[in-house]
Formats: C-alpha cells, structure tokens, sequence
C-alpha cells in the first residue's frame, strides 16, 4: 500500500546550506513516522510523477536562496514550466505533468528552508541550521493537520 502524503527532499548534500531539504528528510527519517514516504534527490526529475500516485499529499522541501526567514510553507497548483532544460523540474511543473498523464494530482505544498551559503564542499550555515530546526517543528505537526505554523506560511 501507497503511503498517503510522500515528502520529497531537493537538493545537494555537497553544497552547503543547499542540503537543507535531504537534511530534513533525513530528521523525519529517524522520527519513523507512520504513513509517511520519504525521498530524496538533487533535482526533480519526470519520473517522479509515478511516484505522486495514490497520495493524498505531497511536500516537496528545498532551500531557498532569498524567501522568507526561516521558511515559506506554500501550496501549489499544477503549472507548465517554461524553462528549457531537459534535466529538472519545478514543483508545480511535476503536478502539470502528473496531471496531463493520470488526472488530477493530490493536494501539495513546498516547504522552502532560507538557505544562506551555496558553495560547493560547504557545511550548513549557522543561520540554516536554525532555520532546519524550525522548518522540522513546522513538519512534524504540519504533515498531519497542514494548519499554519511559526515561519512564514501563505496557504
């Protein structure tokens, strides 16, 4: 059985405050939540498309290079993404494609952490470490109720 709400950790461990979201996903891992899938990837790919499948909801976490401090947890809606790479996509793009592929996607938000520094071989900012923490208290109550939380919170 499809676990009801997938979160999806986007970014790469080896550019500092950039790791935030498989960071994240990795602290939800060790809480061992029931009838929550986790993943992570540096980038979005098409594919995960498959993966949307069954959900209920889908949380997608990535840091943020000038958003709201310490995050913006934001629902989306499907929209076309008008970039020209063949290589990733945005959010609201992957729900686009779930959507012309198998119908109406379930429910979804990102939960964009304020990163600081971006530099390959980096560890995490002071500020980002915060902002993780923060960005955890918010998920941990959030993944049941979705309601607003402490941050910033549009939707």
């Amino acid at each position: 059985m499809t676990a009801p709400i997938l979160i999806v950790g986007i970014g790469n461990p080896s550019r500092g405050d950039d790791a935030l979201g498989p960071l994240l996903v990795e602290r939800l891992t060790a809480l061992n939540l029931a009838g929550i899938e986790l993943l992570t990837d540096f980038q979005l790919q098409i594919e995960y498309a498959i993966d949307l499948q069954g959900r209920e909801k889908v949380i997608f976490v990535d840091a943020s290079i000038g958003g709201a401090e310490p995050y913006q947890f934001k629902q989306i809606e499907p929209a076309a993404d008008s970039s020209y790479s063949s290589h990733a996509l945005s959010p609201a793009a992957l729900l686009q494609t779930y959507r012309q592929l198998y119908g109406e996607p379930p429910a979804a938000w990102v939960l964009a952490i304020r990163g600081y520094e971006f530099e390959l071989g980096k560890g995490l900012s002071p500020q980002a470490v915060h902002n993780l923490e923060q960005a955890l208290s918010c998920m941990t109550s959030s993944c049941a109720t979705t309601s607003k939380q402490k941050g910033h919170h549009d939707g």
